[in-house]
């Protein structure tokens, strides 16, 4: 169940140390298996793009993307499990393109889980392709490992110049 926010203001702040504590509860209640706190140190070590999205004192998400030579890699895009569905990794997504077309990149690139038809609808829905699937790239449950799809987005595609 979607829980109410007391405002539709929502605002973009840098990810930083001091706020990886709240981060980290939702990424550990997010996901079966989670990033850890050193993935997010040294995403930040890295200058990695890190920013949260919050609504007054509320963590609705957070994304973190890493720059190449003429593209972005999103390597991670969370939506906190109570503000999911009310399209808030859209708002995500959307910053995201707008900094890496700032950023000179002609390409958006991420992996996703085959099994989160949820997040692949979300990525098709805001023009991503699928280019490709990783095998075993995730860890799964007992042990087990799960495919990635491979998907794109060619910046150029995603604006409207009307």
């Amino acid at each position: 169940m979607s829980a109410v926010l007391k405002t539709t203001e929502a605002r973009f702040e840098p990810m930083t140390a001091q706020n990886l504590e709240a981060v980290l509860r939702v990424e550990q209640v997010a996901y079966a298996h989670p990033w850890v706190l050193g993935n997010f140190l040294d995403a930040l070590k890295s200058g990695y793009e890190a920013q949260l999205l919050m609504a007054d004192d509320t963590l609705l998400g957070y994304f973190v993307a890493m720059k190449g030579v003429d593209e972005v890699h999103l390597l991670n895009i969370t939506v906190a499990p109570d503000y999911q569905g009310q399209g808030w990794a859209r708002v995500m997504l959307d910053a995201l393109a707008i900094w890496a077309r700032g950023q000179g990149a002609d390409w958006l690139w991420l992996e996703v889980r085959v099994g989160n038809l949820r997040a692949v609808q979300v990525y098709e829905a805001q023009g991503y392709r699928r280019v490709g699937q990783r095998k075993n790239y995730y860890p799964a449950v007992h042990g087990q490992r799960e495919d990635a799809l491979v998907m794109s987005l060619r910046l150029g595609e995603c604006i409207d110049e009307s």
